[in-house]
């Protein structure tokens, strides 16, 4: 007995064609591109843009803050001596403004992820901060009018100034961007994994089998719901006349028991209708060779 008939023929390597990898391939790239629009992989990646968006933002605002703070203690001490009380007080008026218009920003980061108003007073409360920062910082410049001292000593507050105002309208976007994600993700598509492998094919003439085919699963077609039939008056004449009794009196409500779902003004002519047709008279039979006559209004 041979080697090769020992071997089971499921153990032998079979080498992959080249639409084999292909297919493989797209298959891969279909469930990355699948996983890549999932709402929680896209809210995962706008928290990490995010926090390096906020980290960003905070170091310039500190930077900037520090940076007016010794020409705000210039402008406060006014020529005070070094180390008296009133130049220590001077340090403490830029860090009292700071501090409020971090306090407020800090609040707006956490407003801003579920995109909630914080009013005009935090506005108020910015734009204050600002020109205090502002003013006392360029108060020397413009009393002497020093064009590069003004450049130079308004630069770093309003950068400061527009870092808070932008900061929560991108936050605000990221949400939003978030909440796309989140709408639109999988339209048309079941919860459940979107891929479904389809049964191998038979082995062909050569003994391989191929390489079984991934496709996307597709919901079926919802067929839409069929209108109920409008019901006329006849209808409901004939119903309210399957119903009553000769111990019945008619009436529209006693219609509307019969039918509920008809309207109080076509209950009231359905029920002239039933009282009309109770109280005519039976007609007698009528002799062979008497000729019929028919009421030309009936008729009608």
């Amino acid at each position: 007995m041979s080697t090769e008939t020992l071997i089971p023929q499921y153990a032998q390597h079979q080498p992959l064609t080249e639409a084999d990898k292909l297919a493989q391939d797209a298959a891969t790239a279909a469930k990355v591109r699948r996983l890549s629009n999932h709402p929680d992989v896209v809210a995962l990646r706008v928290e990490k843009v995010r926090t390096q968006i906020d980290a960003v933002i905070w170091l310039g605002i500190f930077l900037g803050l520090a940076f007016t703070m010794v020409n705000v203690q210039s402008f406060a001490a006014a020529g005070a001596a070094t180390w008296s009380l009133g130049w220590l007080a001077g340090w403490l008026l830029d860090p009292m403004v700071s501090l409020v218009l971090v306090a407020v920003l800090r609040a707006e980061q956490v407003t801003a992820r579920y995109q909630v108003e914080t009013g005009a007073w935090a506005h108020r409360t910015k734009w204050f901060a600002f020109l205090a920062t502002y003013v006392m910082n360029t108060w020397k410049s413009w009393t002497h009018f020093d064009v590069a001292g003004v450049v130079l000593h308004s630069v770093p507050p309003v950068l400061v100034f527009l870092a808070a105002e932008t900061a929560p309208v991108l936050r605000d976007k990221l949400t939003e961007a978030v909440m796309a994600a989140a709408g639109t993700a999988f339209t048309g598509q079941p919860t459940t994994d979107a891929l479904t492998t389809a049964p191998a094919p038979a082995e062909d003439s050569t003994g391989e089998t191929p390489a079984p085919v991934t496709r996307p699963r597709r919901r079926p077609a919802r067929k839409p719901a069929a209108k109920p039939a409008r019901k006329l008056r006849g209808d409901y004449l004939a119903d309210a006349r399957a119903a009553w009794t000769p111990e019945t009196e008619i009436t529209p409500a006693w219609v509307r028991s019969v039918c509920p779902e008809i309207s109080r003004g076509t209950s009231k002519n359905v029920a002239d209708d039933l009282i009309a047709e109770t109280a005519r008279p039976a007609a007698l039979p009528v002799p062979a060779d008497q000729p019929v006559t028919v009421d030309e209004e009936e008729a009608a």
